[in-house]
């Protein structure tokens, strides 16, 4: 019998992806609709490996594969770059969309051959249909594609492949497959970028804080990598491994990541990444109001650990307890993307290297903070937490800043696109910030009539419509670069839909529902 909720969530999906090439078509439309058939039903046999026990990997429970909604982000974010680089004659960044697009297909198609593979019986029909997809995106990838872009694409392909056979065997239960497609497929793509730019240095070539975003991703994902590798070797609750720990962090982060930086931007990092932050009197007023903020939530934090102490050791941080944390970031984001959003992508990279780094040291039990950082955090988990890390807080930083990292800046000649698409930086935001928050606050305090299959009510979905078209109407008065040009229907409609799948998906909505908004902006 098929899950009515997963049937809602793959009609949304459809119509954002029809919504998306009613306005773009090309070549890779067909590539994009015969994607998105295949990973329909594939989705299927991998929710039923999930319920069976039959996948590789322990995936996170309580959640479909999520496969259809991850397998169109990619490839739907290449393409939508790619017409807005064409229109603003970019041709680097057109064919960097291009390629964009083609990884994303080729990484989605690998995850529908790998369900299709190991289901017993193999389904026949599934693996025609996947057969002909398949045929249709190489197909196109061969008139569209240079010989040198193929090679990247494959490099991403298998840098996937091996980085998800490792991360996925050391932490189980941490990703679905679709939420493993979207992180492990960054991160491969980003690992690539980094590594093609490292051996193509052009003095004076390529924006800094580009550079600064690619080696701190890298960076800490190849630091945990090592510890984890070498902690299963040693116990990683000592003083003796927690100081090796703190010394070998000094030592990857002096000696790799630093010297790699200062080759990319040709320039001392830390001299150049403390120019930077206090370039301006706007910034540092910034980053003081910043720093209050972090302050404050640091005190949410303490206060309801010290709450959960004098109540009951099995006190848990309720819905809108957590929903605290959506307001702190909004108040954190909205004032950098109106005055200047150069340093909030340079402080939203720093930030997410604190983030992880922090994770680190509460999975490994680095002391001296490692238990109390367990102990603290252990308050806001929910039902997503199931595997050894905790990734809420992360993947909603992620969700906020994805769009301003992705805004495509040199396909905007006066900084901001035209039309909807000026929102783009401001996706984040609106899904998340403002509509995931105010949808589970009037949901869970005021929501009588559910959506059918699902926890999330109609009441809590209209309120977060309505509320970021509030939120787009107060962007318009305090943010001067901001011109819709009468594109208020597709905003509208962008909206509704995204909340519409906010109510189905049993994905990482902090994640998702970020990159669906920011490609309806951006078509």
């Amino acid at each position: 019998m098929l899950n009515k909720p997963v049937l809602v969530e793959s009609l949304v999906v459809f119509a954002i992806v029809l919504s998306v090439h009613g306005v773009v078509w090309d070549r890779f439309s067909w590539c994009a609709l015969a994607l998105a058939l295949q990973a329909f039903y594939v989705q299927f046999k991998w929710d039923r490996l999930l319920q069976g026990g039959g996948a590789v990997f322990q995936f996170r429970g309580a959640a479909n594969s999520g496969l259809l909604p991850a397998s169109m982000v990619i490839p739907l974010l290449g393409i939508v770059m790619k017409e807005r680089c064409r229109a603003a004659g970019i041709v680097y960044f057109e064919r960097f969309g291009v390629v964009v697009a083609s990884t994303g297909m080729l990484l989605a198609l690998f995850l529908s051959v790998l369900a299709v593979g190991i289901t017993k019986p193999v389904p026949t029909n599934t693996c025609i249909l996947t057969g002909m997809a398949g045929s249709v995106i190489v197909y196109t990838m061969k008139h569209s594609l240079a010989v040198s872009e193929v090679i990247e694409v494959l490099e991403v392909l298998l840098i996937f492949v091996y980085l998800s056979m490792i991360l996925l065997y050391l932490l189980p239960r941490c990703f679905t497959p679709g939420e493993a497609l979207l992180v492990l497929g960054g991160v491969s793509f980003v690992l690539n970028q980094l590594i093609k730019r490292s051996l193509n240095v052009v003095e004076g070539k390529g924006d800094p804080i580009d550079f600064f975003l690619l080696v701190a991703v890298v960076g800490v994902v190849l630091l945990g990598l090592f510890f984890t590798v070498l902690f299963i070797f040693m116990d990683s609750g000592t003083w003796i491994s927690s100081m090796f720990f703190h010394m070998m962090t000094a030592v990857l982060g002096l000696g790799v990541i630093m010297p790699w930086l200062y080759r990319l931007i040709q320039k001392n990092p830390l001299l150049w990444l403390l120019q930077f932050l206090f370039q301006t009197e706007t910034r540092l007023y910034l980053l003081v109001y910043w720093t209050l903020l972090a302050a404050s939530a640091c005190g949410v934090v303490f206060y309801q650990n010290a709450k959960r102490s004098s109540e009951s050791k099995k006190h848990q941080a309720s819905t809108i307890t957590r929903k605290y944390f959506h307001f702190i970031v909004v108040a954190t984001y909205v004032p950098g993307l109106i005055y200047d959003r150069q340093l909030l992508y340079v402080a939203a990279v720093l930030c997410l290297a604190v983030f992880i780094f922090l994770e680190y040291v509460r999975y490994f039990r680095i002391k001296p903070f490692g238990q109390t950082l367990r102990h603290l955090l252990s308050l806001f988990l929910d039902e997503r937490d199931s595997g050894p890390l905790i990734l809420t807080h992360i993947y909603l930083l992620l969700g906020m800043s994805l769009p301003v990292w992705l805004f495509p800046r040199s396909c905007a000649p006066k900084g901001t696109l035209s039309g909807a698409g000026a929102l783009v930086p401001y996706s984040g935001v609106l899904a998340v910030g403002v509509g995931d928050t105010i949808a589970s606050v009037f949901g869970s305090t005021m929501g009588e009539i559910k959506w059918p299959g699902t926890k999330k009510t109609f009441e809590g979905t209209m309120t977060s419509i309505f509320a970021q078209i509030i939120a787009v109407a107060l962007i318009l008065i305090f943010d001067s670069s901001v011109n819709l040009n009468s594109s208020y229907a597709w905003i509208l409609a962008s909206v509704s839909l995204v909340s519409l799948l906010e109510a189905y998906t049993t994905q990482i909505d902090n994640l998702l529902l970020p990159l669906y908004l920011q490609i309806m902006f951006m078509a």
